[in-house]
């Protein structure tokens, strides 16, 4: 990590603890804590090797800076850790806007971004976990560090319940209290007859003092939250949609209060009482804030269910029997029962039993695999007929179901760049909201017709309160919640909320052909010899050195020698080189085996098999040749059958709009025989690893371009490319570079996963539209803009009612992505 651009200065003695990457030894914790103590205003500084982390006592202000330089100096490196805080008491845009900007000004913080939807904060640095929990409180919320685990934040999960009952309580009470006041008020205004009926029995006087009670009973009950929270942050320069509500409803109580008890303080003609507005908008709101905690829950829907699929014990072999343990005292290593109907409360290897394990929850794909000894199997999977042994090799945080909650919460977390717009509107909105409704006072005041003031004051309230940006903070999150949540369910995972945007805007599908269009399970169909060669002697010596080769080729060499019981001799100096061929010696004879340009590279010729290798590539077969002690060999024809999803998936891409290029180290002839019946629009072929790279830049000539692979020599044309796609089946370092991973081999999720993209943006673009325009649209009218052509005032208490029902609008479109259903699954839908 490099020292931040700008000094971040602590106001008072502290003890950092910052990360250090790349100690190896107690010389390197020597080294680590002598150069921070050179350091001005370092007092001690205090390494541990095993956690990997140095805690430094500092005297008087200090800038972090000189603390990373130092470490960098000493050769050593300090880690940028994303860390996670729950963030409670955010209501609106401009609070996440607020709570960013405290949390970027604590020393170390490189990067903070803040989620209304889901309550978090994800920060990047070297930042003091104490210090970013000061700065978030001091802004006026409240924060704590997030758990982390694979059966989730049981202290969240309360807190939300929690959240909800008191909602529901306060909602029923202020409904409760606030019916008598709008019927009192209202009602005596539209019907005469409840007019009259009040003056003749208790009086328009008892009436405004009953109302006063209850109205007063509304605010200091279910409505102080609004207050608690508004004026503080009032005080503090930055408002938020609490300090609106909290002005207006004390505008229009206070405004009461004086002609209930005092009408001799206003002007003759304004003497009349606003006590329904102020008991309504607290009622209303609380109704939008009920109904958005909910449908909030329901957003993160998709989370609970992965946490859900965890068992919570395992049935474990000890000592002869098998005892049931809670899941987290399962440990790597450990002998695991899995009965019919159970689920795999692990990730292991089955070590006896035979039986078949629905894997949908992972694949999308709804038929079951079968498994027998020395099969992979995934916790969270269920098994279905038969009872399996396996022995545990990945638990806890290890598993791939923990993985895949990790992958999914990130990209629910993450902020588009869309949204990078909304925030610098955001901050900046509520400020001028309070503007707005301070020049509409005194526009009516002053230009307004009797009772001025109490049109003045009721149309100023209109303006803070249906003004509450609550729908521009919820528009992004909450479709990237439900989208990214959809994807999971049907095996697709963004493990950057960015990819969602990415992918939407992509023009061309470069997909790697061994493994991603085809099976990558290749099997060898044809040897033919050059004259003075026998046939088993040569494959058994290729079979020999292609044992000590990790490619799918190679295992199919060694399939083909193992079919016809060939014993395979000794390999001493194999060397390989990558995309093009393999050497060792053999028996003392020197074996090379590769492609036509390794050959040429070794000066043999390879006319001789001009027909076979025309015929070979005719049949979509990847011709190789081997040479034998410098003399041409053979040439042999290896097949990897097509994947029987990669033809819909080409057609669906197409009628997605879609250019579809091949990328593929065959040769041009062998890469067109397969790419002509799939109907692919290009084919880059005789390409070598290194060389990928430089054919996305090139194909990013045509547009935006995603790649799709599942190698280790995918790993840097994934990274170059605009939307990297790794299909799930593949390694891991392919997978750690892609920004989308495909949990099964199907290739039909590459249109599912871009189908959701676009249906999530257009989502998002939908809710933002109508965020910004309702506000746009009825902030006018709120301050009365209606009023000279048409007559018509917006009164606070419907204003208060098209601000909650905004909100609930926008968390009910994202919802709509749940139902999110991908035309081109072909029957694989889960």
């Amino acid at each position: 990590m490099q020292a931040p651009m700008t000094p971040n200065v602590a106001d008072h003695a502290e003890t950092l603890s910052l990360s250090v990457q790349g100690m190896t030894c107690a010389s390197c914790v020597a080294r680590v804590e002598r150069a921070l103590r050179t350091v001005p205003g370092v007092t001690q500084a205090v390494v541990n090797l095993a956690t990997e982390r140095v805690q430094v006592t500092t005297t008087g202000p200090t800038d972090l800076g000189p603390l990373v330089a130092a470490i960098n100096h000493a050769g050593y490196e300090v880690a940028a850790e994303p860390v996670d805080l729950v963030i409670e008491g955010m209501t609106c845009a401009s609070c996440v806007a607020r709570v960013e900007r405290a949390l970027k000004a604590v020393p170390g913080v490189q990067l903070a971004a803040v989620n209304l939807a889901t309550e978090r904060a994800t920060v990047s640095g070297a930042a003091d976990i104490g210090l970013l929990v000061k700065a978030v409180k001091d802004a006026g919320y409240d924060a704590h560090q997030a758990q982390r685990s694979v059966i989730g934040d049981p202290e969240a999960e309360a807190r939300k319940a929690d959240e909800q009952a008191h909602l529901r309580r306060d909602l029923v009470l202020a409904a409760g209290l606030s019916l008598p006041v709008f019927v009192l008020e209202m009602g005596a205004h539209l019907f005469p007859p409840v007019h009259h009926l009040i003056a003749q029995t208790i009086g328009m006087q008892a009436s405004w003092l009953v109302q006063f009670l209850l109205t007063t009973l509304v605010l200091i009950g279910p409505g102080r939250r609004f207050y608690r929270t508004g004026y503080p942050a009032l005080w503090r320069a930055a408002p938020d949609m609490n300090s609106l509500v909290a002005v207006g409803t004390t505008a229009a109580y206070g405004y009461s209060l004086v002609a209930t008890f005092a009408p001799g303080l206003l002007p003759p003609g304004t003497v009349n009482v606003y006590y329904e507005a102020a008991a309504v908008i607290v009622t209303l709101i609380l109704m939008g804030r009920f109904l958005e905690a909910r449908a909030k829950g329901r957003t993160s829907g998709a989370i609970q269910r992965l946490i859900g699929l965890q068992p919570r014990t395992a049935q474990v072999q000890c000592d002869g029997q098998t005892v049931e343990v809670p899941i987290a005292e399962v440990r790597p290593g450990d002998t695991v029962e899995v009965r019919p109907g159970e689920r795999v409360p692990v990730d292991g290897v089955v070590t006896a039993g035979e039986s078949w394990v629905d894997e949908s929850m992972i694949s999308g794909e709804p038929v079951p695999v079968a498994k027998t000894v020395g099969a992979q199997v995934t916790g969270g999977t269920i098994n279905q007929t038969g009872a399996l042994t396996m022995q545990a090799t990945a638990v806890g945080e290890a598993t791939m179901l923990a993985q895949i909650i990790r992958m999914v919460e990130a990209a629910q977390g993450g902020k588009l760049p869309i949204q990078a717009l909304v925030d610098r509107i955001t901050l900046w909105f509520v400020p001028v909201v309070m503007g707005l409704a301070a020049l509409t006072f005194a526009v009516w005041l002053i230009f307004g017709p009797s009772p001025a003031l109490g049109l003045a004051m009721v149309n100023a309230v209109a303006v803070l309160i249906i003004a509450c940006p609550c729908a521009m903070g919820l528009a992004t999150p909450t479709s990237i919640m439900v989208g990214t949540g959809r994807g999971a369910e049907l095996g697709v995972l963004f493990r950057k909320g960015e990819a969602l945007q990415a992918l939407q805007g992509v023009t061309v599908v470069a997909l790697d052909k061994t493994g991603t269009l085809t099976e990558g399970k290749p099997v060898m169909t044809d040897l033919v010899l050059a004259p003075g060669f026998d046939r088993a002697d040569v494959l058994a010596r290729l079979a020999a050195v292609e044992a000590k080769s990790e490619h799918p080729i190679a295992a199919a060499i060694v399939a083909a020698a193992a079919t016809e019981g060939l014993v395979l001799p000794a390999v001493t100096d194999f060397n390989s080189t990558t995309g093009l061929g393999v050497v060792a010696t053999v028996g003392g004879r020197r074996v090379q085996i590769g492609a036509d340009r390794y050959m040429a590279q070794l000066g043999l010729d390879v006319t001789a098999f001009e027909a076979e290798a025309v015929r070979l590539g005719d049949e979509g077969k990847s011709p190789l040749y081997a040479a034998i002690d410098d003399r041409l060999a053979a040439i042999l024809a290896v097949a990897d059958p097509v994947k029987a999803t990669t033809p819909g998936a080409i057609q669906a891409l197409h009628a997605l709009g879609l250019k579809v290029v091949m990328v593929t180290g065959d040769n041009a002839r062998t890469a067109q025989a397969i790419a002509g019946p799939l109907q692919i629009d290009d084919v880059v072929a005789e390409v070598l690893p290194a060389d990928k790279v430089t054919a996305i830049k090139r194909l990013k000539a045509l547009g935006k371009v995603a790649y799709v692979g599942d190698g280790i020599n995918d790993a840097p044309a994934l990274a170059e490319a605009d939307v990297g796609i790794a299909v799930g089946t593949g390694t891991d370092i392919a997978i750690d570079a892609a920004d989308v991973v495909l949990m099964s081999g199907r290739l039909t999720a590459i249109p599912d996963a871009i189908a959701l993209s676009r249906a999530t943006m257009r989502n998002i673009r939908q809710n933002l539209f109508w965020a910004f325009i309702y506000n746009a649209a009825l902030i006018p009218v709120a301050a009365g803009a209606l009023y000279p052509a048409y007559g018509l005032l917006m009164s606070p208490v419907f204003a208060a009612a098209a601000m909650a029902l905004s909100s609930v609008f926008v968390l009910g479109n994202a919802l709509r992505l749940r139902r999110f259903q991908p035309s081109f699954n072909q029957g694989s839908q889960p």
